[in-house]
């Protein structure tokens, strides 16, 4: 997982067929993911998204 990612634990995930999914975007807050997930399901209201937390592994703590 990169610096980048660390930053941005909420994701926005959308389902697809055959048990997969797709990262839509990431964010900082929850809030701000919550409201983009509201106007994502007003927009395509076909398709299926959910929000996320997706917590970064400490490196330090990963090598033992």
């Amino acid at each position: 997982m990169s610096y980048r990612d660390r930053l941005y634990p909420w994701c926005i995930v959308r389902h697809l067929p055959n048990a997969q999914n797709e990262m839509v975007e990431r964010f900082r807050q929850r809030g701000e993911a919550e409201a983009y997930l509201r106007i994502l399901k007003q927009l395509l209201t076909a398709s299926d998204h959910s929000l996320i937390f997706d917590p970064a592994e400490d490196p330090q703590t990963s090598r033992r």
